[in-house]
């Protein structure tokens, strides 16, 4: 089933067609990788999809009933079931890994329930859950800002699963990492993808080789290439305008 359908879409800045008639559909579950040179249109693609920017035409399709995110707020995208993790891990340093993840779970999020809400038993089995599903079991009672880097990118990873987004969509997640930590990541993402969609934005080729999983190359705001990583690398416009640089 398709999940998010982007049609036509295109956005300009300042005179420049960052997105030029960008059309995209992604499956749910899937696993798709986002490739391409600097300025190709990766990460404006996944902020319109967020509603952080809006396109000039086009639209953004969601869900069964088609529903075009160009007209959602960003915080009604985020409830519709669409999670973003940006490069830099956002978490919350002076808070415990176990009240990250607590804050994270979706539950009532008004005033008066936020001030009233108190984790229940299904509440903390699922955290402990989550936790062991990013890899920090272990670490559930230790300070989120002592963790390692990529550690905190894990933790972010499962503030958003508990979210329990219908597509997540992860930005250059391998950046910074040890090779162990490379590894880790990469099977927690395609566990995710098991169950919902995830699209990754990355630059490194072993990274998205070991996803092993459909990669949409872009190059000036419109799709180059679209294949397994094998067939897109041995397209001579991907050689040409990203590989071969």
């Amino acid at each position: 089933m398709t999940l998010l359908e982007v049609s036509g879409v295109s956005v300009t800045f300042d005179g420049f067609r960052a997105i030029n008639n960008l059309s995209i559909a992604i499956g749910e579950p899937e696993l798709r990788a986002v490739i391409g040179p600097n300025g190709a249109g990766k990460t404006t693609f996944m902020d319109i999809v967020t509603g952080k920017t809006r396109p000039d035409e086009g639209r953004v399709l969601w869900g069964e009933l088609s529903t075009d995110l160009v007209k959602l707020s960003e915080s009604q995208i985020a409830k519709a079931g669409i999670g973003r993790k940006f490069q830099k891990p956002t978490v919350f340093e002076d808070q415990t890994v176990r009240a990250n993840l607590s804050m994270a779970l979706k539950n009532k999020r008004g005033p008066f329930a936020v001030l009233a809400w108190k984790a229940g038993a299904a509440d903390n089995a699922r955290i402990v859950d989550l936790a062991a599903e990013v890899g920090l079991a272990d670490r559930l009672d230790h300070r989120a800002g002592d963790l390692s880097h990529g550690q905190k990118q894990w933790l972010e990873i499962g503030m958003l699963l508990a979210q329990d987004p219908r597509l997540l969509l992860v930005d250059e997640p391998a950046a910074g990492m040890t090779p162990a930590e490379r590894e880790h990541t990469t099977d927690l993402l395609k566990r995710a993808a098991q169950t919902r969609a995830v699209v990754v934005i990355e630059h490194d080729m072993d990274f998205i080789r070991r996803l092993d999983c459909r990669v949409t190359v872009l190059h000036e705001g419109s799709v180059l290439a679209e294949g397994s990583l094998d067939h897109v690398t041995q397209n001579q416009q991907v050689i040409d305008v990203y590989l071969g640089r």
